[in-house]
């Protein structure tokens, strides 16, 4: 066969030369003109409404009306792979930063940092689970049966954003014990709701605590935060070097999906359960493959075996930036509005116990043991547990600029107790979907969690006598 007179680079290969670009031309080309909406529309713009969302929402509707035209603008399978693949390079490109802490921190709060998110997370699977069991009790009788699986969504939609929700909702769909058929479009549909949760009610919450003279915006600029401090000590490579430096960041990041691509398919080849597993948290072998990168990235230069400083934290922001604006915009496109109509009662019912639930538990904590900064770090915590990271930083940001206050910083140092605290949800995911006394069993395990950690967080109420003499820390800000 002669190959060279059978390739070519017109619309007869389209599929093979021309669809991931179209498709990715289409992301990038929404994401722009999203940031217009925000920039133009000023009720975006104060509800801190992320312009990938905007972005994403324009394509949706676009690729709706264009159907009815029977006319395809968005492949849904591709969208669905961006989606997948972002939230790992994003994860990694962030665990390869080697920021360090700016502020003083109490380790106390480090754990209870970590606590929270892992409370959060198994207040969510246990009410969310618990729900649509309960309207799969329900409605197992009639034509149209809602899935009990579908509430365990809530966590991985408003805690890890539309690339874990995406994942685990073709995982379910694709378990036929579980009786679902989401196809992805349930848990993206949830994770774009709970974007949207972040922002108008982050927003909200700044408002009205202003109104009270609750919350005051603290002094201070984000100059140091915005700008690329390269080469600062000498020691990095230079821009002018033989290969650009975002290239080498790149590089590192592709080195640890390579890696964590690695260990996924040594996982799936050793017993179906490890298979279950594997592929699902690609997020999470990415995130631990960049910890191991940068170990021995450390290790070499304490060694003085590497002499230069090559990885730069605020092109990995950069980089997880853009992994993360892509997902947004390609999973909210993602969405098939046919595959939701079935679910559209328990899709609300989750979003509006989801959001209550989360606001309230965490303003509670808050209180209890965030004293001094208890709204900068409620509104990170809230904004990372209905959003991702990046709407808890903006929506922080709005009221502490000059990043003054030792949020950052416990977000940063609390990532590993956090991922300890959570991993039992993750590993329960494929248990649940696999009967229903299974999914009974994993929602009395994530209320057992949730209520231990709850426990250690409110130790100080609860145990009083044992610390009547210790002082609750409070933390004042320098003048």
């Amino acid at each position: 066969m002669d190959y060279a007179s059978s390739w070519d680079f017109t619309l007869a290969n389209y599929d093979a030369v021309w669809a991931f670009m179209v498709q990715l031309g289409l992301l990038l080309l929404f994401l722009v003109l999203g940031n217009v909406l925000r920039r133009t529309i000023p009720m975006f713009r104060k509800c801190l409404i992320p312009s990938a969302l905007l972005g994403g929402t324009l394509l949706l509707v676009v690729n709706v009306i264009a159907k009815q035209f029977d006319f395809m603008m968005v492949d849904n399978r591709m969208m669905q792979v961006i989606t997948y693949h972002c939230l790992a390079i994003g994860f990694a490109a962030m665990s390869l930063k080697t920021e360090k802490s700016k502020h003083k921190t109490n380790p106390a709060q480090v754990l209870e940092f970590g606590a929270l998110q892992g409370g959060t997370y198994m207040l969510q699977a246990f009410v969310g689970l618990g729900i649509t069991l309960i309207l799969f009790l329900v409605t197992r009788r009639g034509e149209n049966v809602i899935s009990y699986i579908c509430g365990l969504i809530l966590p991985l939609a408003y805690g890890q954003g539309p690339g874990n929700a995406l994942s685990w909702d073709v995982n379910f769909t694709n378990t036929p014990a579980a009786q679902f058929s989401g196809n992805g479009s349930f848990g993206l549909s949830l994770a774009s709701i709970g974007f949207v949760v972040a922002s108008v009610f982050g927003v909200l919450h700044i408002n009205i605590y202003k109104k009270r003279k609750e919350l005051q915006v603290r002094k201070g600029s984000l100059s140091d935060e915005t700008i690329d401090h390269t080469n600062p000590n000498g020691d990095e490579i230079p821009d002018n070097e033989s290969v650009d430096k975002f290239t080498l960041q790149a590089g590192f990041v592709a080195l640890a999906y390579a890696v964590s691509f690695g260990f996924m398919f040594l996982l799936g080849k050793l017993s179906a359960f490890t298979n279950s597993i594997a592929w699902g948290f690609n997020f999470l072998w990415a995130s631990l493959a960049a910890m191991l990168i940068k170990f021995v990235v450390k290790r070499l230069r304490k060694d003085k075996v590497m002499h230069r400083e090559y990885i730069n934290n605020y092109q990995m922001d950069r980089i997880s930036g853009f992994a993360f604006d892509l997902m947004i915009v390609a999973g909210v496109a993602a969405i098939e509005i046919n595959d939701i109509k079935n679910y559209i009662w328990p899709i609300v019912i989750l979003s509006l116990v989801g959001t209550v639930i989360t606001y309230v538990y965490i303003r509670m904590v808050s209180k209890e043991c965030f004293k001094g900064f208890e709204h900068e770090f409620f509104l990170m915590s809230f904004g990372t547990l209905t959003g991702t990271a990046s709407n808890g930083m903006i929506l922080m940001k709005e009221v502490d600029p000059g990043l003054r206050t030792p949020t950052s910083s416990l977000y940063i140092l609390s990532n590993f107790p956090a991922m300890v605290m959570i991993a039992p949800l993750l590993f329960l995911l494929s248990f649940s979907a696999q009967s229903l006394s299974n999914a009974v069993i994993a929602c009395a395990v994530f209320f057992l969690l949730w209520f231990i950690y709850t426990v250690y967080l409110f130790r100080r109420r609860i145990f009083k006598k044992r610390y009547a003499n210790k002082a609750v820390a409070v933390w004042k800000e320098e003048a």
